[in-house]
């Protein structure tokens, strides 16, 4: 089985008319010898979906880099999100709904 590690952030159509994509790191391609695909993915979140929503000081931009890991047998790749794009400043606790660090200056 081949392995690549990857450090693009790709956008994923959200399936719900009139939302903003969905944002993951792809952090590594697997190929094994039939050349079946498998892309290993971590979600960033949008201030909107965590746990304590968005609050004043989360920017237009903010996404939430978190702990959240997903398999993907399959995928079609579209254009990679720019450094202009997003920021993040804060790791999120999906299942707990904590940020790292738990405050920033403003």
């Amino acid at each position: 089985m081949q392995s690549s590690q990857v450090t693009a952030l790709i956008p994923i159509e959200n399936a719900r008319a009139g939302k903003p994509p969905y944002v993951a790191h792809v952090e590594k391609i697997e190929v094994d010898a039939r050349n079946n695909v498998k892309v290993h993915c971590r979600w960033y979140y949008r201030p909107e979906e965590s746990l304590g929503g968005r609050r004043q000081f989360h920017g237009a931009k903010e996404l939430l880099f978190s702990d959240h890991f997903d398999t993907f047998k399959s995928y079609t790749r579209l254009e990679n999100v720019g450094v202009e794009d997003y920021y993040c400043r804060f790791e999120y606790k999906a299942a707990t709904g904590a940020f790292t660090p738990d405050r920033v200056a403003v």
